[in-house]
This record gives structure tokens, C-alpha cells and sequence, in this order.
């Protein structure tokens, strides 16, 4: 099936790249895993918080390593940085490479002598020259950034046997990216219904939970508020029940963002209220699309993979069609100082 605005070729050439810092990044973890290190700190803003947050969520499974998972712009005026020490493994993201918190928290964790790594598109960009052993992924792709990440966390913990099956998971990971693809042409029919049905609603609510939380919050807040300027509003599933619940009517949209972990029952706790109190529901369960050759005990892993193909990718491109505005448009965002 067709996929509007959608490159395959350029899609898994891209794939390809991503999975082939595989080594790279193993060789990274390895070295710093041999330090005396006592604690993770990721850096992030926006996006890249929302990306880094499952990849946490998924650590806790397995590890009681404490990671703390920072927003950049909170991480420069917070005064109590106590558990940022020189036995810290810091890691930042930004695929711009001059995202101006993380810039800025990186220079400050410099300036108290404590080395970053991470991920910039290129060896050009300010984050590049202030990175301790970069690696640079050109890949735009959310799924690409999940992969990377995954491959840092979970290669850690691997050296700390908690996670002694990563050469199975990151095997099957080869694969992972045709999956997603084959996601994203069943999906593709339904993306063109909902954004059509939709896209000028004066406002959505969009609840999910545990892994799949960060990409909750990335779709509402990074796509469609600030790429196709819509009106939202995240809340987790716990939340839910905790005010938001009182909007629940004919007049407003509730998307369900239904996931593989133990925060399930919360979702189709959501799920069972909303369907009895407004007929505007969709529900996104990752359980619909299945991963050929990733072993079940991985699926919570690759789940914000398979939201970020139907969402993130899939429905925001109809939604572009059907609101007239570019994803590529910004007023604000990038467009001055402020």
C-alpha cells in the first residue's frame, strides 16, 4: 500500500544506518561499564525527553540502577545536582545538534568536569564538539532514536547481568524496522479515516501509560500542537480518573493508547469509561500489530516503536493533509530568540 509522504526506500536505508551503530555503541558501553560509575543521568527536552523515557521505564524492569531521566531546561536552574558526580554516566540526544538547554546542560556538566556522550546528527553541530566520544546518527525517524537508546541502556545492563539475553533482543532488532513498516501500511487506512474525521476537533484528549507514556506526550505536544498547531491535551491513565474524566462528553475525543505492560489495566480502565460516555473514541492497542522474528518477551520494549509508526508518522501525515498546514511550519518554534 501506498504510504502518503512516505520514502520506503529512503525508510529502511535509514533503518539500516541506525542498526549499524550497533557496534559502536556496544564498544562505548563496554568501556564505560568497566568504570566505577554509580549512576545514569540522561539529558533531555521536549522530544528527546519523551524518547528517553521508556528506555528508563523499560531499565527498571530489570536493574535497580538508579537513572535519572532530566529535562534539560529544569537540569540548568536546579539547584540540588548532588547526583551528578564524576562517577556519572551522562548521555544526551539532539538530532539538530544545537538544541539550546541541552547545549547549555552539557557545558555545565563540562564545567564540573563531567563527561557527556551521545547522539548528534553530524560532527558539525555545537553538541558534537562538546560530546565525549560522539556518535552521529542522521536519522530522523523516532524508532531510530529508540533503537540507539536501547542499545546504550540495555548493553549497560547487560554488562551488569541484568539483561543477559541483549544479544538475542538486539539480534532481532535487525528486523525491526520492516516490521514497522508493514505497521504503518496496515495502519494507513485508519490514519486517513481518523485525521478525517478528526483534525478540526477544538480539542483531543490523548491518555496512555508506563512505556508508553513519553510517546504520548511526544505526539500530542510535539506533532500536533506544535507541527500541526491542534489543540490537546496528555494525561496519563492513572490521571485520568483525577479530573480530565469530568470533559468526557460527545463534544470531545479521547484517543487510548492501550500498551503491553502492567500499566495496562489502567488503560482499559480508561477504555471501559470512555466508550460508555462519548462516542468520539479511538483506541491504539499495540497488541494489533504483530512483530515477526522479536520473541515475545520483547514486545514492551519495541511497543513505543509501533506507536511512534502509527502516530507519530502515519497519523501526522494525514492530519497535515486534511488541516492544510505543513509540517514543516513553525511560528514560533526556532523562529527567534525568546
Amino acid at each position: 500500500m501506498a504510504l502518503r509522504n512516505f520514502d520506503v526506500e529512503k525508510y529502511l536505508k535509514e533503518g539500516e544506518q541506525a542498526y549499524g551503530k550497533r557496534a559502536e555503541i556496544e564498544e562505548l558501553v563496554d568501556k564505560l561499564a568497566k568504570t566505577d560509575y554509580e549512576n545514569v543521568v540522561l539529558l533531555g527536552i521536549g522530544g528527546t525527553w519523551a524518547e528517553w523515557y521508556p528506555v528508563v521505564e523499560v531499565a527498571k524492569y530489570y536493574s535497580d540502577l538508579p537513572i535519572y531521566l532530566e529535562n534539560a531546561g529544569e537540569f540548568l536552574v536546579k539547584k540540588n545536582k548532588r547526583y551528578v558526580t564524576g562517577k556519572s554516566l551522562v548521555f544526551t540526544s539532539s538530532a539538530s545538534g544545537d538544541t539550546a538547554e541541552i547545549v547549555k546542560a552539557v557545558k555545565l556538566c563540562k564545567e564540573m568536569d563531567i563527561p557527556v556522550y551521545g547522539f548528534t546528527k553530524d560532527d558539525t553541530t555545537p553538541l558534537a564538539k562538546l560530546l565525549t566520544d560522539p556518535v552521529y546518527n542522521p536519522c530522523g525517524d523516532c524508532e531510530d532514536s529508540y533503537l540507539l537508546y536501547y542499545f546504550v541502556i540495555l548493553r549497560l545492563l547487560f554488562n551488569r547481568g541484568e539483561f543477559p539475553k541483549y544479544e538475542a533482543w538486539a539480534d532481532q532488532m535487525k528486523g525491526i524496522h520492516n516490521n514497522l513498516l508493514r505497521i504503518r501500511e496496515e495502519f494507513e487506512p485508519r490514519a486517513a479515516r481518523i485525521a478525517k474525521t478528526y483534525s478540526h476537533e477544538p480539542y483531543t484528549m490523548f491518555t496512555g501509560s508506563g512505556v508508553l507514556w513519553g510517546e504520548t506526550y511526544l505526539f500530542t505536544m510535539c506533532i500536533l500542537e506544535e507541527m500541526q498547531w491542534v489543540r490537546t491535551k496528555s494525561v496519563s491513565s492513572a490521571d485520568f480518573f483525577h479530573g480530565p474524566l469530568e470533559l468526557v462528553d460527545d463534544r470531545v475525543p479521547v484517543f487510548v493508547i492501550k500498551g503491553e505492560d502492567e500499566y495496562r489495566e489502567m488503560d482499559e480502565r480508561v477504555e471501559r469509561f470512555v466508550k460508555q460516555h462519548t462516542k468520539k473514541v479511538e483506541v491504539f492497542d499495540t497488541k494489533d500489530y504483530a512483530l515477526e522474528g522479536v520473541d515475545d518477551e520483547f514486545r514492551v520494549i519495541c511497543t513505543p516503536m509501533i506507536i511512534t509508526a502509527i502516530l507519530t508518522e502515519r497519523l501526522a501525515a494525514h492530519y497535515e493533509l486534511n488541516t492544510g498546514h505543513s509540517l514543516e511550519f513553525r511560528r514560533y518554534y526556532r523562529q527567534f530568540a525568546y
